[in-house]
């Protein structure tokens, strides 16, 4: 995987993503497959390959009687960092994710989301390769969440980040790939739009008509091809619908609405959103523990 870049992990609660992570970054041992961090093996070579790894666990492990600083020193100093080049990457990272007019406070008496910053400043003392961040926006508000999603970009810039998260508004602000998982395996992997394109309603289209819901429907009702339709929203002077058809029929349904004097203000090939292919590939009857 190269740098600059983001990647998320999706699934429901409970699909297996902090347990992917937790195996990536060497804290749970695998029962097969390997994971290899640029060319070594996570349980073969550990002090090589977390070297290579920042990581903010869902719980940041913090220390909540230090400040931001004495914790970063801390880790800074388990990280192998020493001397003037522990305090400058110290000095870098407040910086980065903003807890200068903080920095010489005790953790304990800092909000949920300059916690999280303080996180993700260990997470990425010392300047690894890839930052991987499980749920790293759970239960912050909505201020904070715009923050932490901003530090997130940023961070990508110069390092890969695997952000974990449930959230599909979360994956699209800020992942350029998703990886979906259900059951602890992987279903698939792509960019948010190709997904959306691909897995796609084939066959479908969208319209909107300048009509009562009937009205429209007694149109559709006479254009042949239209092998179901569904109704998905109405204003006081329009009509949605999602048409399911067996072979191009837009021309037919434009001359059928002209016919009857209904315009037509949109009419459009219907792709499945990110959410539609979240819940097609994740969809199931059984309970995931």
């Amino acid at each position: 995987m190269s740098t600059a870049s983001w990647l998320g992990l999706l699934g429901l609660n409970g699909a297996g993503k902090s347990t992917t992570m937790n195996i990536i970054t060497g804290c749970l041992s695998a029962t097969s497959g390997r994971v290899r961090i640029d060319g070594h093996d996570i349980f073969e070579e550990p002090g090589a390959a977390k070297r290579l790894i920042g990581y903010l666990p869902e719980q940041p492990p913090l220390y909540l009687n230090e400040t931001p600083v004495e914790y970063l020193r801390f880790v800074g100093e388990a990280k192998g960092l020493r001397g003037g080049a522990l305090e400058r990457q110290i000095a870098e990272v407040v910086e980065q994710t903003r807890l200068t007019g903080v920095r010489h406070r005790c953790i304990s008496a800092l909000s949920k989301g300059y916690r999280q910053r303080v996180g993700l400043a260990q997470a990425i003392l010392g300047f690894p390769k890839i930052i991987i961040l499980d749920e790293p926006t759970v239960g912050l508000d909505p201020k904070q969440v715009v923050e932490i999603r901003d530090l997130i970009r940023h961070l990508a810039k110069d390092h890969t980040v695997i952000l974990s998260s449930h959230i599909l508004s979360e994956i699209r602000a800020v992942c350029d790939r998703v990886l979906i998982i259900r059951k602890g395996r992987f279903v698939v992997c792509d960019t948010p739009e190709d997904l959306e394109e691909k897995l796609s309603a084939g066959g479908s289209l969208e319209l909107t008509a300048k009509a009562a819901p009937e009205a429209a429907g007694a149109v559709l009702d006479r254009v042949a091809g239209i092998t179901g339709r569904t109704l998905l929203g109405r204003t006081e002077d329009t009509a949605r619908f999602a048409i399911h058809m067996e072979r191009d029929i837009r021309e037919a349904l434009f001359f059928a609405f002209a016919e009857a004097g209904l315009p037509l203000l949109e009419l459009r090939p219907r792709t499945a959103s990110l959410e539609e292919v979240f819940l097609d590939l994740t969809d199931d009857n059984d309970t995931v523990a």
